[in-house]
């Protein structure tokens, strides 16, 4: 019986890992996406941007409808139209011809893309080792981009845009397959086993606000963070070398967390994780020569990938499945506002000590929640405690 729950938990890992890395991958290609949609169809900057906003959008607003499908749909058979979704969407945008076709395609493939997010994020706070489930979320998406950063520009430098979005249907179809991984009614049998518990309020805001904060925090930094290395002398393409080598420490940190996974330290590998962040953002203030700012891009990037599963899997506890659906849409908003906040105070004061401190700040909100989090998910579990050994029924004089 032992043996037949581990199989099955290694394939939902399986089922995470991959998909993850393949329906995040859109995002990660962006800037590779921009500059060709932008040479080959003619699209100024505020169109990339608009097609950009609307992919994320969509991806997040996938949350909206997923409050009312989550517990009763067959998860396998939606993941493989969803799939099939994504992948017709791409072939469709490699042979879109306007900016309004490409825009609507990007829209409706996004929906489905950010759809299965839900399904993952649901899947992972079910799981035996959430902390390892929300780590294999972060690592697949890592390792992706990191392959994505060094092998893209090599293979499609001189390709034509619809040459990406064609590879992006084949990934999308390659995972077809992984929705055998799953059974089908796993959240629908989460739903029926027990009755959920309903998150109060308070812990409930707290844990939505602290992944908030944290992706405004990460979105807005780590957009910037060439250009901040510029503005102290530092090459562009010397700024992209070590933001690679940072990206592949980043792998490796989130590698590590997934190996530990749950842990009784958890939340206070959240909190060192989160002060090394403040550190790493610290040594940006002013003009960082090439060694303060090669330790602050590899303390930042080994920081977030670390803490993030650890952070996932406290909040996962507040609330289970439909707070991680909620949780889906404050990542989605989070690296939305981050950039575009962080690009609104650096064009202000023409400078970047301004969105630093800011985002110091922001990320101060993220500790304060989290330990509201830590405190809630530590009652709710004394509780559950308390109701597992209390007896039922008379007892006997």
């Amino acid at each position: 019986m032992s043996s037949t729950i581990d199989t099955a938990e290694r394939r939902i890992y399986i089922y995470i890992a991959a998909i993850s890395a393949v329906l995040n991958a859109v995002l990660l290609v962006a800037p590779v996406l921009a500059s060709k949609l932008s040479a080959q169809l003619g699209l100024d900057p505020a169109q990339v941007g608009l097609i950009a906003s609307v992919e994320l959008g969509c991806f997040s607003l996938a949350t909206v409808p997923a409050f009312l499908w989550l517990r009763r749909v067959n998860i396998r058979t939606l993941t493989i139209w969803c799939l099939a979704v994504v992948a017709a969407g791409n072939v469709a945008s490699a042979m879109a011809g306007s900016f309004a076709l490409l825009l609507g395609v990007r829209a409706i493939t996004s929906l489905a893309a950010g759809s299965v997010i839900v399904v993952i994020l649901s899947l992972s706070a079910k799981a035996a080792n959430p902390s390892r489930a929300y780590g294999l979320f972060v690592v697949s998406q890592l390792a992706m981009g990191a392959v994505i950063l060094f092998l893209f520009p090599l293979i499609y430098a001189q390709r034509p845009v619809a040459a990406v979005y064609l590879t992006l249907a084949v990934l999308a179809t390659a995972c077809l397959g992984c929705a055998a991984c799953v059974k089908g009614d796993e959240l629908q049998a989460a739903a029926s086993g027990r009755p959920a518990a309903k998150a109060r309020l308070l812990p409930l805001g707290c844990a939505l606000l602290a992944v908030l904060c944290f992706y405004v925090a990460l979105g807005g930094v780590w957009t910037f963070m060439a250009q901040i290395a510029i503005g102290s002398g530092i090459t562009l393409d010397a700024a992209s070398s070590l933001i690679g080598i940072a990206t592949i420490f980043g792998v490796l940190s989130s590698l590590a967390s997934t190996l530990v996974g749950e842990h009784r330290l958890g939340k206070y590998f959240v909190l060192a994780g989160f002060a090394v962040m403040a550190v790493s953002i610290s040594c940006l203030f002013g003009t960082p020569g090439l060694l303060r700012f090669v330790a602050a891009a590899v303390l930042f990037k080994i920081a977030w990938s670390w803490l993030l599963p650890f952070l996932l899997a406290e909040v996962s506890r507040v609330g289970g499945a439909q707070v991680m659906n909620a949780a889906n849409l404050a990542i989605g908003g989070g690296l939305a506002i981050g950039p575009l906040l962080a690009g609104s105070l650096i064009q202000a004061s023409s400078g970047f000590a301004t969105m630093l401190g800011v985002a110091l700040a922001i990320l101060g909100v993220a500790v304060i929640s989290s330990v509201a989090v830590f405190r809630a998910s530590d009652a709710r579990a004394s509780t559950l405690e308390e109701s597992a050994s209390r007896p039922v029924g008379p007892v006997a004089s």
